[in-house]
């Protein structure tokens, strides 16, 4: 789990909810079923509205995505793919087959199978372009239902709210209960900005941070595929993949990299 996550929804809420007992509120205050109802029962509604049944079965996968511990692999890939151009310089990109056929990663497996089979450079990257860009898409409609249960939850907050008021007002016999019966109807208020801003919008953010960061991995792969393909350096390969990737892994990856520099 990626424990940056877990720890910022909890750390929001307490400091919401501390925030609130520290100026003498009551715990008790904070919990109101009709509220909860209007806000997230309305928000919930409101994507069943906006999006197809297939898009709403990618939540389960989105929320994984958001709360998996990030796996990124990127020096890892570079390692192999190094090896792999030094492979194919000295016997061939047919020397490949079998070094390839196990590997963990199929969109570097099946790249590099393409390029053992024969095909084409151009119809090599058109394919592996268009697979990163439904990877992207996929990703890209993750985030937008987070971010649109973000636009939705305030605005039921206020319904809430407005309705609660209406009928406080409508009902108004005893003027020593009117405070606290808006203190009341503000909670859907609160519940509604609340979520949106500490639990939809940063999931949706989460998502485009890492689909983001395998993306660029993809693109990484995709350009090691076309090196080896090229029969390109090691050195130059190594270089070019290291643009990818951050900063702070280059200097371990430069060291392994004068290691395979010397063996070879």
């Amino acid at each position: 789990m990626d424990i940056a996550t877990l720890i910022g929804l909890i750390a929001g809420a307490v400091a919401i909810i501390g925030g609130f007992l520290w100026e003498g509120g009551q715990i008790t205050g904070l919990f109101q079923v009709t509220a909860a109802m209007i806000v997230f029962g309305g928000t919930i509604a409101a994507i069943l509205v906006s999006y197809p049944m297939h898009r709403i079965r990618t939540i389960p996968a989105a929320l994984r995505m958001a709360f998996s511990k990030s796996t990124n692999e990127a020096s890892v890939w570079i390692e192999d793919i190094v090896d792999m151009s030094m492979l194919a310089r000295r016997e061939g990109v047919l020397a490949l087959e079998q070094k390839v056929i196990e590997h963990p990663n199929a969109f570097l497996r099946n790249g590099v199978q393409m390029v053992v089979d024969g095909t084409d450079q151009p119809v090599v990257q058109q394919i592996l372009e268009l697979e990163v860009d439904a990877k992207e898409q996929k990703y890209d409609g993750y985030a937008k239902i987070f971010e649109s249960a973000g636009a939705y939850a305030p605005t039921m907050g206020i319904i809430g709210t407005v309705m609660g008021l209406v009928q406080v007002l409508g009902s108004l016999t005893d003027p020593t209960q009117l405070g606290p019966s808006i203190a009341v109807a503000f909670i859907a208020t609160l519940y509604g900005v609340a979520s949106a801003n500490l639990i939809f919008i940063p999931i949706a953010s989460k998502i485009r941070s890492k689909s983001e960061e395998e993306i660029s991995t993809l693109e990484m792969l995709l350009e090691g595929v076309l090196s080896v393909q090229n029969g390109d350096n090691a050195t130059l390969v190594r270089k070019k993949l290291e643009t990818y990737v951050l900063k702070h892994t280059i200097p371990q990856m430069n060291r392994k990299g004068q290691a395979h520099e010397r063996s070879e």
